[in-house]
């Protein structure tokens, strides 16, 4: 199996199991507008980090699969953030 393949793979099954794990965990949490703000924005990165990956690993072009993968490390950082 090609390397990078399998390395797109694990990361698109692991993104994709932290925005799951995510969502689960800040879910547990009870109910105010402060935390509704922040949990719906940290929703929104983790899920984007995921979905901006799998976009990526479609990329039609090199350029594509940077400017993907670029917006991948943004939202994951917003997520950290």
């Amino acid at each position: 199996m090609d390397f990078g393949n399998n390395y797109n793979q694990i990361f698109a099954r692991r993104a994709k199991a932290l925005t799951i794990t995510i969502i689960n965990e800040l879910s547990e949490i009870p109910y105010s507008d402060k935390i509704s703000n922040i949990r719906k924005q940290i929703f929104r990165s983790v899920s984007s980090t995921a979905s901006n990956y799998r976009a990526m690993c479609r990329a039609r072009s090199t350029k594509e699969k940077y400017s993907k993968i670029c917006i991948v490390v943004e939202e994951a950082d917003e997520t950290l953030f």
